[in-house]
């Protein structure tokens, strides 16, 4: 039976979830999530993707691109292949790390797009870990510090500058939320 196609988004933009397989841990430490992000850096090199915002969480991962040439899922092949090499060379691990086909979700608006980098920067905040402020890895550092990754300026131009998405992102974050737990030097990361 073939494939559904992936619907594509008039925009460009799309929020794309890559998940462990069988919801296994795919970050064992820092120096897995540091061959990721170089792992996505080398397979967004020489495209005409734009990485818009992310964010790693031990099981899964959510980016939000930008993809006007229609290379998404060659430029996803490319970085889920660099990564489960690493991963299991360095684990042991055999067979696929990821789970089947990456979701990738549409975005259609600048409201969508705003909602889509809330979600998620605060999401590990909503999961009771710490604040996106707290958060090392995910790309809020990059939106309020210095850029190395990310393309923050089509989020800034929209939201009024690094003002404009702090203000955005505290709007966003979840009330009422008892964090029980407080992110590790682990889990804060050294980008």
């Amino acid at each position: 039976m073939s494939r559904i196609a992936r619907r594509v988004a008039e925009s460009g933009f799309y929020h794309v979830m890559l998940k462990g397989n069988g919801g296994q841990t795919i970050f064992d430490d820092d120096e897995d999530r540091r061959a990721f992000l170089a792992a996505l850096s080398s397979s967004l090199e020489g495209t005409e993707l734009s990485l818009i915002a992310w964010r790693l969480m031990s099981t899964h991962v959510h980016l939000l691109l930008s993809d006007e040439s229609g290379c998404l899922s060659s430029v996803m092949h490319s970085l889920a292949t660099k990564y489960a090499g690493h991963f299991n060379s360095r684990t042991g691990h055999l067979g696929s790390v990821f789970s089947g086909r990456l979701k990738s979700v549409p975005v259609e608006s600048d409201a969508q797009l705003i909602a889509a980098v809330r979600y998620i920067h605060n999401n590990p905040e909503k999961a009771g870990i710490c604040p996106a402020t707290e958060y090392g890895w995910s790309s809020y550092r990059e939106y309020v510090g210095v850029p190395f990754i990310t393309n923050v300026s089509v989020v800034l131009d929209l939201v009024g500058g690094v003002e404009g998405f702090v203000a955005m992102s505290e709007a966003a974050r979840p009330t009422g939320v008892l964090l029980l737990l407080r992110c590790s030097n682990s889990r804060r990361g050294r980008l």
